[in-house]
């Protein structure tokens, strides 16, 4: 199983490192060709395609990171930068969406005349190239929230540039330009709307929340059921990362000694793991001798 996880992730920081030198590649070009044809659409998209790029350049940063040892300073290792990572890419998603917006209705109230069939082939290089850089990131962006960010930023590019090569069809052939602005508005709402969602995750992540498919009340249920413990208090529950479920309580048990707390503690982190899918625990076993008992203790401790 270790063999397979170390593979996994080489296999997903190289495919970030190839899919972020695409990106710029895709820029370089985009620039070159919306100064050729005169197209603004091509030049917003390459500064959305530069933006993107910066974020791989923080996605593969973050990746690496978080495959770094726990240390004494980082007792947790580095496993948040990931998260932090996604709420950036997210942020910059959001912020790019209302520029589109913005962009694209300047552009009905002033449209310009392009080239349209240079526009065309540029589009399409664009296209190609940003389908690559998904396939390679598609399979691992269900599994890290961060991968995840870093997949729908280059979904965004694809869809652009469809856009894109949609309004020089168009522009070549009907002089339709309104058509451009039209589609941008379209798919910038939707990309807000799911880059809302992944930031308002990473939020949650970095702000210690339950996940939103565990209850708390459920799972002290669920250990209190073991014939063993009188009660669990003093509760925490939260995600280190997309990954990886903390869970750490009070319990209150019947007299035993500590070899039998230890038969306890296992059996309970496995049962636990299996499930609700927690990942690493941390119990404090009581006899009577804690006079609070509340599920969540409300001291801020």
């Amino acid at each position: 199983m270790s063999h397979d996880h170390n593979h996994s992730t080489e296999l997903s920081s190289r495919n970030l490192l190839v899919t972020m030198l695409l990106n710029f590649f895709i820029t370089v070009i985009e620039i070159i060709g919306g100064m050729l044809s005169g197209s603004l659409s091509l030049m917003s998209d390459a500064i959305h395609n530069f933006s993107d790029g910066i974020a791989l350049i923080v996605t593969y940063i973050a990746n690496r990171l978080s495959k770094k040892p726990n240390s004494l300073k980082y007792t947790f290792g580095l496993k948040r930068a990931e998260i932090i990572a996604a709420v950036i890419n997210s942020s910059a998603l959001v912020i790019l969406c209302f520029f589109m917006i913005k962009e694209a209705f300047d552009r009905l109230y002033n449209p310009s005349v392009i080239r349209g069939h240079l526009m065309f082939i540029v589009a399409a290089g664009g296209l190609v190239a940003n389908i690559i850089g998904t396939r390679l990131l598609k399979k691992d962006s269900d599994k890290n929230i961060n991968l995840r960010a870093a997949y729908l930023h280059l979904l965004v590019d694809s869809i652009s540039c469809i856009a894109v090569i949609i309004g020089a069809v168009f522009i070549t052939f009907m002089k339709i330009y309104w058509i451009d602005s039209f589609l941008t508005i379209i798919i910038s709402v939707y990309i807000l709307v799911e880059s809302y969602r992944i930031l308002k995750e990473s939020i949650d992540i970095v702000m210690m929340s339950v996940p939103p498919d565990l209850n708390v009340e459920e799972v002290a249920k669920f250990i209190e059921s073991f014939p063993e413990i009188k009660n669990v208090h003093h509760v925490h529950l939260w995600r280190l990362n997309d990954n990886n479920t903390h869970f750490e309580a009070h319990l209150n048990i019947n007299e035993m000694s500590i070899s039998e707390t230890a038969l306890i503690r296992h059996l309970l982190e496995n049962e636990l793991h299996n499930k609700f899918g927690l990942t690493h625990f941390t119990f404090q076993f009581e006899c009577d001798s804690c006079n609070d008992t509340e599920l969540i203790k409300n001291s801020g401790h």
